[in-house]
């Protein structure tokens, strides 16, 4: 298989099993043993959504993922995208990312990015885990919007990136799902993975990763619930995988529920609403941000029908 810039692989083992992993991938992948290596060590291959060793031994039935790095961040174009900077110093930067922006360049997404309009107006950016996605330490997606943590240096990048390891970066959503919430609040511990059919979703599955969401019932309303979640791990998707395991999926969400609604959602309403961290020099830092005019008008839509 051809393997191109900016593409994920997604691969099913199917035969030679107990081969090393780094073996495996070069009889199925258009890549040289060094370039393997690389992905590799740079944790951007997985199996069963797991960061493995080049030794690992292929069992039947795995599934591997192979992200290969996009554009080098030389070729990278800084360009005008409005962004409101909410803090920054000389090691780190915290953003509001609005909605509808995608975090970093990608197979269709090679401009119009976070990161295109971070080279435009933050002085510095850590190299970070890829070259297409300089000073990216943890990712919202497209269609969420809310509060990311920045770094300016490679220091800044590792330091922040052990505290979400480790869980100790504090983040909080707001999300208005589907249905009244009967529990004021609880917690949604499931596994999550991919989608066994649907590479392209995650799932609840027995073979997943631990995932943990906190939540607490701000407000209920006759066919909706606002709720306040708090993220015990950092899995993908994971608030809306979660949610839509217990039959309350996000309103608006294509993906896990359905973009037909009558709020006028035409995506999943989240919002990262607060953070959380340790700064690499000392001290904490904590940031708020209220949901923008259009979260505030859908929820409002859902008051109104109760």
């Amino acid at each position: 298989m051809t393997a191109r810039q900016g593409e994920e692989h997604k691969l099913i083992a199917v035969d030679k099993p107990g081969m090393r992993l780094d073996l495996w991938l070069g009889d199925h992948l258009d890549l040289s043993r060094s370039q393997i290596k690389r992905l590799i060590d740079s944790g951007l291959v997985t199996v069963n959504d797991a960061v493995v060793k080049a030794g690992y031994p292929v069992q039947e039935g795995d599934h591997i993922s192979v992200t290969i790095p996009g554009a080098p961040a030389a070729e990278l174009r800084p360009e005008p995208i409005p962004l409101d900077i909410v803090y920054e110093d000389s090691e780190v930067a915290v953003i509001n990312k609005q909605k509808g922006l995608v975090v970093h360049p990608g197979a269709g997404n090679w401009d119009g990015t976070l990161v295109n309009a971070l080279l435009a107006q933050v002085d510095e950016l850590a190299e970070g885990s890829a070259p297409d996605r300089p000073g990216i330490v943890h990712r919202l997606d497209k269609d969420t919007s809310g509060l990311m943590m920045v770094a300016k240096t490679d220091e800044a990048y590792a330091f922040l990136s052990a505290q979400l390891k480790d869980r100790l970066v504090e983040r909080h959503y707001l999300a208005l799902v589907q249905g009244a919430l009967s529990n004021p609040e609880g917690c949604i511990d499931k596994p999550i993975g991919r989608h066994p059919k649907n590479r392209q979703k995650m799932a609840v599955v027995p073979s997943g990763r631990e995932a943990q969401t906190r939540y607490q019932v701000l407000e209920v309303f006759s066919k909706h619930s606002l709720v306040r979640c708090r993220l015990l791990t950092g899995r993908t998707h994971q608030i809306r995988v979660h949610f839509a395991s217990i039959h309350h999926p996000l309103v608006g969400d294509p993906l896990y529920g359905s973009r037909h609604n009558n709020l006028g959602a035409k995506s999943q309403v989240l919002h990262a609403c607060f953070l959380r961290f340790q700064h690499p020099k000392g001290g904490y830092l904590e940031f708020e941000s209220s949901p923008d005019a259009e979260f505030q008008k859908i929820v409002e839509k859902a008051r109104q029908m109760s």
